[in-house]
């Protein structure tokens, strides 16, 4: 077997649960846990089947952790445990009771062989006793679960209390449970096909040829047969139609900004947090490529994606230029229309940034309102007369939302809004989102 140091303890090298114990670990440093499982699947040679099992894993543990560490807490007489064995617990414990693909004897057998072979000998005797009463208990272990979810939602869900009591304020009982269910299930993969250089039978044909399984999906805010839906695809570094720039994986609620910004060929556009390029590139895409498009971002690393990005797709439109959107506007020609899709708390995307829940505090959405009427205030001195500027956020709270608008539209009356729109997830099956789109009159 390949054994490999991890701190103190041995991690073995490439089996689906190895993996996800160890990308478990690492990410309790710091680190974002997608990056760090994607760089082990990237050295493991997995078969699909079991990339999925890790991913599942790593992914479900995390958003499970508040839940599973109260089922734990109550097997181990509330007595905290080293991170290994915590992680080792939580790992058997979410196969028990959340992952039906893998049979109740299976979890327990591999996590206890698991133990092992990371040097917790002594510890397999107790991690087995725990999972078997689990088991035993299984049925009633289960109602207490259901129980948790409709009296403490928190808990039941494991979600931040005070984000859930925020939305209980807002939104009621009933939909709160639809949005919690949302954000602890597996997100879905969406394309938008590069309609510059990419007819629809082009891509469909390329993926038919590749083995990729995908269905064209409708919303109201985009065009037919420009969204995709991936049901299997390959990974994505293999596929020559992802390569060649076929398309960009994208979830559609990031379309609505630029379906609302309403980019015309030969404009002059400012994207201000355009990294990693997944609007930029749309805005590209609806000018048939032609204009100019300055795509600024504070980040030098994530300016470095999106020069790839938009490379990838054969776009010529754009220029990737770092700034920092909190500080003084570059002077210069003014835009035709400008998007702001501001920093937010990502409250609207939870189930796809599995640790973010685990991270945002409530401090945070009072920071970020500042900072999002600062790069208002900065990007509305760049717009020209008459211009469109849409301001957009995956947030879900109202703070970073409508009344960061209505605040910057008290103090610039030149400014009116023509239309602003709230995505959720349990009325729109997407991502959460925001757009408003404003006019300067003069």
């Amino acid at each position: 077997m390949n054994v490999r140091s991890l701190g103190n303890t041995r991690v073995i090298g490439q089996r689906p649960r190895e993996i996800a114990l160890r990308t478990l670990l690492e990410a309790r440093d710091g680190g974002f846990i997608e990056d760090v499982l994607e760089t082990h699947l990237a050295a493991a040679d997995l078969p699909d089947h079991d990339r999925g099992l890790c991913r599942e894993l790593v992914f479900g543990t995390v958003r499970w952790r508040a839940t599973l560490d109260w089922l734990i807490s109550r097997r181990t007489q509330h007595r905290p445990q080293k991170a290994a064995l915590e992680e080792l617990l939580r790992l058997g414990l979410y196969q028990l009771f959340w992952l039906d693909r893998v049979p109740d004897h299976a979890a327990v057998h591999e996590t206890v062989n698991l133990s092992k072979a990371m040097g917790l000998v002594s510890q397999a005797g107790f991690i087995n006793a725990v999972l078997r009463a689990s088991l035993r208990d299984g049925e009633i272990i289960r109602a207490e679960l259901a129980r948790l979810r409709n009296e403490q939602p928190a808990l039941g869900w494991s979600q931040p209390a005070w984000l859930v009591d925020r939305w209980l304020a807002r939104w009621g009982a009933e939909k709160t449970a639809a949005l919690l269910a949302w954000n602890n299930t597996a997100p879905s993969t969406f394309a938008r096909r590069n309609a510059v250089h990419f007819t629809v039978a082009d891509l469909e044909a390329a993926w038919t040829e590749e083995g990729v399984q995908a269905l064209p999906k409708s919303f109201p805010w985009v065009e037919d047969h420009l969204v995709y839906e991936f049901a299997s695809h390959p990974p994505l570094s293999e596929l020559q139609s992802f390569l060649k720039g076929g398309f960009y994986v994208q979830d559609p609620s990031t379309l609505l900004a630029v379906a609302e910004l309403d980019p015309q060929p030969g404009e002059r556009i400012l994207d201000a947090c355009a990294a990693p390029g997944g609007k930029a590139t749309y805005i590209a895409q609806r000018m048939q490529d032609r204009g100019e498009i300055i795509a600024e971002d504070s980040a030098q690393g994530r300016l470095e994606t999106l020069k790839q990005n938009f490379m990838r797709l054969g776009l010529r439109s754009i220029t990737a230029v770092w700034a920092d959107p909190l500080q003084e506007a570059p002077t210069g020609e003014p835009f035709d229309r400008i998007l702001i899709d501001a920093p937010c708390s990502n409250t609207g995307v939870l189930r796809r940034r599995v640790q973010l829940r685990w991270r945002v505090r409530p401090d945070e959405i009072i920071r970020l309102r500042t900072d999002q009427l600062q790069i208002l205030e900065r990007c509305a001195a760049r717009l020209k007369p008459g211009g469109i500027l849409v301001y957009s956020t995956c947030s879900l709270e109202s703070e970073e939302n409508e009344e960061v608008v209505a605040e910057f539209l008290a103090k610039h009356p030149e400014f009116t809004v023509e239309r602003q729109r709230a995505l959720t997830p349990m009325d729109d099956g997407v991502d959460g989102a925001f757009v408003a789109r404003l006019k300067k009159v003069t």
